[in-house]
């Protein structure tokens, strides 16, 4: 049903479709509106065959899934930020034991310097933890996504996260057509899980693997994460055929048919740069877009077919690699090895910093010119970063870095507002 609804609430209504059975919630920033909705929905008997568990940590709330998934019961939770990292053993032992756990991630930064903003260091942070991987352009994508990890992950038995930018979705307001009961049902079949826990036929779950057989453990992990590659196309066209329109899949193409250059991210930003994509086509430039929306697995061949004709790539990516750059980027260099395309690596928006239009031009204009470097911070202050490596070099006791940048930026404002009266 089309309605104008919070991107938490679609979420959470979307899930309710799918019948979980347990739902072990720990509230934290930005997610705590999912949560939230689906206690409201369990409290009103909306979800009447749902357990909601209201843990006392992150790491107790996966570990709440991970015993309601073994025991057979379609489970689901929320977290972002320093609560994914709180339950990150949690999280590696919940696909290491091959369990069909779906969770939303409402990306957000981690700390230190604290930080509540969106970007995707989080979920990125456990990209190898064996879970598949979905991000959500806009709500209407978080919403369908939600119905089609379930399909995936016990189709597989794997987890799923399914990956929404924090605040910038998940508290936005706007027009989605909200998955129903009656079309979950027909897409979703009851949940027949691949391994349970059933006194009649014991088994053991989570048992020691020694050097002898560990190896083909994480192997068979991998597979799965391979074969995945193949059910989430399949998916997608079925969600398709029940529900009428075309959410998730591998990738997303925009405009890049006869394009020289495409600009490569995850998530809501992708918006912004389609409208800058459009600006651009209109002025007569070949540039196109590819959204990446399975980050885990990574879709390899799907990639290099999407960028056969092309002759460069950007990669914008709201994340990256301390010491060495982005990780985006370097996946897709990986996938288009041997196609010698010429690439930049953008990281943009860290820590909620808006990626504008102007900005995107900006660094378009640059790449045209050949005068962006190959690693570029979107809007980075130097006189910031500046004073700070003067102070560092200066004095050996400077004091913390991000005291000192935040207190350097507000006596350049304070400065400011005062050349103004």
């Amino acid at each position: 049903m089309r309605e104008q609804i919070e991107g938490s609430q679609a979420v959470a209504h979307a899930v309710a479709a799918c019948k979980p059975q347990v739902v072990a919630a720990y509230p934290i920033s930005p997610q705590t509106h999912i949560v939230e909705e689906m206690s409201a929905l369990v409290k009103r008997g909306k979800l009447p065959d749902c357990e909601y568990l209201n843990m006392e940590s992150e790491f107790g709330a996966m570990s709440a899934c991970i015993g309601s998934s073994a025991a057979g019961a379609r489970t689901y939770t929320a977290t972002a930020s320093q609560g994914l990292l709180f339950m990150a053993e949690a999280v590696y032992n919940a696909s290491g034991l091959g369990l069909p756990i779906v969770m939303t991630v409402a990306n957000r930064a981690i700390g230190a310097p604290i930080n509540i903003w969106n970007d995707q260091t989080d979920t990125m942070s456990q990209r190898d933890s064996g879970w598949l991987q979905l991000y959500a352009e806009d709500n209407q994508e978080a919403a369908d996504l939600h119905v089609q990890a379930f399909r995936i992950a016990e189709e597989l038995s794997l987890p799923v996260m399914v990956c929404m930018d924090g605040f910038i979705l998940t508290h936005a307001v706007e027009v989605v057509d909200v998955p129903e009961e009656e079309q979950v049902n027909r897409f979703l079949p009851p949940y027949e899980p691949r391994q349970i826990l059933d006194p009649d036929h014991p088994v053991s779950i989570g048992a020691m693997v020694g050097p002898e057989a560990f190896m083909e453990v994480r192997y068979l992990a991998h597979h799965k994460q391979m074969q995945a590659l193949d059910l989430i196309p399949q998916v997608q066209k079925e969600f398709k055929d029940v529900f009428g329109r075309d959410s998730g899949g591998l990738i997303r193409p925009y405009r890049i048919e006869d394009a020289d250059t495409v600009v490569i991210a995850l998530g809501s930003v992708m918006g912004t740069i389609k409208d800058v994509i459009d600006e651009r086509r209109a002025a007569g430039e070949k540039i196109g877009a590819l959204g990446i929306i399975s980050f885990r697995p990574f879709p390899v061949e799907a990639i290099r077919e999407a960028l056969k004709n092309v002759k460069q790539f950007i990669t914008i990516e709201k994340a990256f690699s301390v010491g060495i750059g982005g990780i985006v980027s370097s996946h897709i260099r990986s996938a288009t090895r041997g196609m010698h395309l010429r690439n930049w690596e953008v990281i943009a928006g860290l820590g909620g910093r808006p990626i504008t239009k102007r900005s995107l031009h900006r660094l378009f204009d640059q790449a045209a010119a050949d005068e962006l470097e190959f690693l570029t911070f979107l809007d980075l202050d130097r006189e910031l970063v500046d004073a700070e490596l003067a102070r560092e070099e200066q004095s050996r006791q400077s004091g913390p870095a991000a005291e000192n940048v935040v207190r350097h930026a507000k006596e350049r404002l304070d400065h400011a507002l005062a050349g103004k009266e």
